[in-house]
């Protein structure tokens, strides 16, 4: 198979910044959304980066994404704040409330700043990773307007793939990151074997009847575009686990969606009209780890996790044991330096986006 072509980052977030832009987006809006969308390519995370922007096209054109947002706090506490991000695309909003909360966290030891009225938003990780930057803990949750996850014992799909994330700063060793679906695999991942043409490993996607759906094409069908059938949740079938994903998918709902006032996919589906905003919540948290120990001692307990589980005795010795977090590091690493892999699929939908914006393509020669 054909290798994916190499992209250098500063390209990636050229073409990204210029289509932002002539979509209406502010420069500063268009700089930080560029920043997140390539930071997620750079972790290896390609059905959450640059490859969903011939989605948010669509989303531009079908007048549901406000490109000019006046975000509003609607209310604010000491250790709280709501904000209607104003329909506008997620990534901005998304690291203004995460740098909210860890200012308020500053004063009051704890802080969440919920968001709705938002758009999809890329990796949660980008956003719990803000936190850990600054020298505190931080958590992102997300509602999704998908609607892909068949829960346990079901036959159709009713949730999303429900984003958590968490990071949590170290002194030597770098921050603990975890950044998951609470689904088996990311919809968008489905998304990447297609435009790859790769099958898929059994259990990531059902059919209507319960049985795995391993052809990529057939899989996106049943992900994207069927009533019935979906990604199973994070386990899989309820005798491995499959229940407690489910139960996270819920978990996350309520924290980025119902806390928030943000739309509940299925009922949105069934009220409101398809041109209308998608009304995505978003959840962040923010906890200094200095309100409950002298400053330092919970980074220095965390290094010290972090070293006895490196540490571990692996079952390959080729494999050593890692983190969460480590994967996505030294992806970044390599990306920084040999690009991000663009399919050509993908490369002529970007083509046609820059084309429809009026924008030089500058992706490939």
């Amino acid at each position: 198979m054909e290798q994916p072509k190499r992209v250098l980052p500063q390209q990636i977030r050229r073409q990204l910044g210029s289509v932002l832009c002539a979509w209406g987006m502010s420069d500063a809006h268009a700089d930080t959304t560029a920043e997140m969308m390539l930071e997620t390519d750079l972790r290896g995370v390609d059905s959450h980066g640059i490859s969903m922007l011939p989605t948010y096209d669509r989303e531009f054109r079908g007048g549901r994404l406000n490109m000019r947002p006046v975000f509003k706090t609607v209310r604010e506490g000491p250790a709280m704040a709501l904000i209607d991000a104003d329909a506008s695309l997620g990534h901005p909003v998304s690291v203004h409330a995460m740098n909210l909360a860890v200012d308020k966290c500053r004063d009051t030891g704890v802080a969440v700043v919920s968001v709705f009225n938002s758009h999809h938003f890329g990796a949660a990780g980008c956003y719990s990773r803000i936190a850990a930057d600054r020298g505190v803990i931080g958590m992102v949750t997300a509602s999704t307007r998908g609607v892909t996850l068949v829960p346990t014992f079901a036959a159709e799909p009713v949730m999303g793939t429900n984003p958590l994330a968490f990071a949590a700063p170290a002194r030597r060793n770098s921050p603990f990151e975890l950044d998951m679906a609470t689904t088996t695999v990311a919809a968008g991942k489905v998304k990447v074997y297609k435009l790859n043409h790769r099958p898929l490993p059994p259990g990531w996607v059902v059919d209507g009847s319960g049985q795995p759906v391993t052809d990529a094409e057939e899989a996106f069908r049943h992900v994207f575009e069927r009533p019935e059938g979906g990604i199973t949740p994070l386990g899989g079938a309820r005798a491995v686990g499959g229940h407690k994903g489910y139960g996270l998918a819920v978990m996350v709902h309520i924290l980025g969606g119902a806390l928030s006032g943000a739309s509940f996919s299925p009922i949105r589906n069934r009220t409101q009209e398809p041109s209308d905003p998608h009304n995505i919540g978003h959840f962040f948290m923010a906890i200094d780890p200095r309100a409950f120990r002298p400053e330092g001692e919970f980074e220095d307990d965390l290094d010290q996790v972090i070293d006895v589980l490196h540490n571990a005795k692996p079952a390959d010795p080729a494999q050593p044991v890692l983190v969460a977090g480590d994967p996505e590091m030294a992806t970044r690493k390599e990306r920084l330096q040999q690009g991000v892999p663009i399919p050509d699929d993908l490369m002529e939908q970007l083509r046609a986006v820059a084309k429809s914006a009026g924008v030089p393509f500058v992706l490939a020669p």
